[in-house]
């Protein structure tokens, strides 16, 4: 009994190894490994959060039955867990219908394959494994599990965050110019000064202003500019000399009012500093006058000046118009026999000491102006962050005081709290590049990239900077090429990673060595990455051992870093990253 037991036990494995067999499933298991397989890229690669994985596979004749249906996947495996990707599937010939690619079982053939799938960090040390099943009817067989590839190249997270914040700029000056003006009428064919003149009430102004500049060390004559006019009425050439005259007897006027004891100023006397203009022929003053009159027949005369360019006709024509030519030369003409004379002073402002100390002490005591540039006068940034809040109790209503708030809370990784005075500033001017700049920066570190770009779109105005930020915006989402236009020549860290992940290794080596951060740590780990992307191990060991000098955090981040792969065997690389 116990013999026949075993003799069916043993036709039962013999049928169904002879059925596996006549299946072919059996002969495609036997040959799994004349499967041939290859991952691009390889090592797997991260891009704009994504790995995409692109497969192809060859079947050698005579492997592939005939009537099977092969299913592959391919799983990314990882320390504490995998992920599947979508299967392929291949039919036999005699398979009908169109389910999968079909393998020829006496050519072979061949197969291609792409998918995607959202980047994990424990992705970084992985390797990519192809699980195979053949069916036959109602028959199965698993292919041996193949490695094919390993994971994962992260080089674009290297991306520095530092995004550039842009400062509402004061409006301060050391030197302030300011200019004071008074005219002095003549009588008509006459370039005397008459002494009611020189006491009119705006004289008096003018000569008021004077003295208070003398008692105002701040205050520095600059020079005076003396324009001396004489109507368009009359003979050219006595125009001409009569408005010669008026600014000599203009000058001669001011001359004395400098010398006066009171108002004693050297530069007066001196050479240079009058600067005088004459015009014999006041035709653009005189039509300025006819516009702004109420003369009944001011648009013909207006009429007349574009007709008649020549001075002596236009002057003719007008006079024909004898009742209205009487009150011109009542109303208009008297008031362009004058000279206008213009003093021009320097204001120097507070020193960059007295500001300093007045927006500790007494900040009330400051124009916005000057509180503004009272914070770009230290390096403390929690004494910025003072300043720009005094500034912003002081002048609420400027959209600069908040936006700086802002700043210095970026600067110092408060981002709600940068976020809420960006919101302010915006909403005291709408549409500022500079402040939806800083909200870009906001929005990008809060994760949403679109946000950033649609706001750093709408600021381009407001400096290079922008360009910047949206060149770190492209390097996440995988679009080298955009990244390298938006960098375009900085020399900055994130310009040279920008050009190696483009495939221009020798730029990027070259812009790293241009750049102020050229003895960063992770510079020279950079540089590293280009070397083994150039096979040239003793750039990648060089700069690889710089790197761990300065950081020995490089040591472990450089074996487990896949841009290494192919130097793991290397001697140096090895006592590098082991010691």
């Amino acid at each position: 009994m116990k013999n026949q037991s075993l003799q069916t036990l043993s036709l039962a494995v013999f049928t169904a190894v002879a059925l596996t067999s006549c299946s072919g499933l059996g002969k495609l298991v036997k040959n799994a490994d004349k499967i041939t397989y290859k991952v691009t890229p390889d090592p797997l690669e991260m891009h704009g959060d994504s790995v995409v994985v692109t497969i192809t596979g060859t079947y050698p004749a005579k492997v592939f039955p005939k009537k099977a249906t092969v299913t592959t996947t391919p799983v990314i495996k990882y320390n504490g867990g995998e992920k599947a990707l979508k299967p392929v599937v291949l039919i036999g010939e005699k398979v009908e219908g169109n389910a999968g690619t079909k393998i020829s079982n006496s050519k072979g053939g061949n197969f291609s394959y792409t998918d995607k799938v959202a980047y994990q960090p424990e992705m970084k040390v992985a390797t990519l494994e192809l699980r195979a099943q053949g069916v036959v009817k109602k028959k199965s067989k698993d292919l041996p599990a193949k490695k094919v590839a390993d994971g994962t190249i992260i080089t674009p997270l290297l991306v520095k965050a530092d995004d550039k914040g842009i400062i509402g700029k004061d409006d301060f000056k050391k030197i302030i110019p300011h200019a004071e003006t008074t005219e002095i009428f003549f009588v008509i064919n006459q370039s005397q000064v008459r002494g009611t003149e020189m006491t009119s009430a705006e004289m008096k102004t003018f000569k008021a202003y004077v003295a208070s500049t003398f008692a105002n060390p701040n205050m520095m004559y600059k020079n005076m500019n003396i324009s001396a006019y004489a109507s368009p009425d009359g003979e050219l050439t006595l125009n001409a000399n009569l408005a010669e005259n008026r600014a000599k007897e203009s000058k001669k006027a001011f001359e004395a009012m400098f010398k006066d004891k009171k108002m004693k100023v050297d530069t007066a006397t001196k050479d240079g500093f009058y600067n005088i203009v004459t015009t014999a022929e006041d035709w653009d003053g005189f039509k300025k006058a006819m516009e702004a009159s109420s003369i009944a027949d001011k648009d013909l005369i207006l009429r007349v000046l574009t007709m008649y360019p020549d001075g002596e006709t236009r002057e003719k024509e007008i006079k024909n118009l004898s009742k209205t030519y009487q009150e011109v030369a009542e109303k208009i003409l008297p008031k362009l026999r004058r000279s206008v004379m213009t003093l021009n002073v320097d204001v120097k402002s507070r020193t960059d000491e007295q500001i300093t100390a007045l927006a500790a002490s007494t900040p009330d005591s400051l124009s916005v102006e000057e509180i503004l540039y009272a914070a770009t006068l230290t390096q403390d940034i929690n004494t910025k962050l003072d300043i720009y809040k005094k500034a912003e109790t002081k002048y609420p209503s400027d959209w600069r005081t908040s936006n700086n708030v802002g700043y210095i809370y970026l600067m110092q990784n408060k981002l709600n709290d940068a976020d809420a005075e960006f919101k302010k500033a915006d909403a005291l001017s709408a549409n500022n590049a500079i402040v939806k700049n800083n909200m870009g920066i906001v929005a990008r570190w809060k994760g949403d990239r679109k946000a950033a770009m649609d706001l750093y779109k709408s600021a381009a105005s407001a400096g290079p900077e922008v360009s910047y930020n949206m060149g770190i915006i492209e390097i996440q989402n995988g679009n080298y090429p955009a990244a390298v236009s938006d960098f375009g020549a900085n020399n900055s860290f994130n310009s040279a990673l920008a050009k190696l992940l483009n495939g221009n290794t020798d730029g990027a080596m070259s812009t790293i060595d241009n750049s102020t951060e050229k003895d960063a740590a992770l510079s020279f780990y950079l540089k590293a990455i280009a070397g083994a992307r150039q096979g040239k191990a003793d750039v990648l060991t060089n700069n690889l051992k710089a790197a761990i000098q300065k950081d020995a955090s490089f040591k472990q981040m450089a074996k487990d870093d896949a841009e290494f792969i192919k130097f793991r065997d290397n001697a140096d690389f090895k006592a590098l990253v082991n010691n």
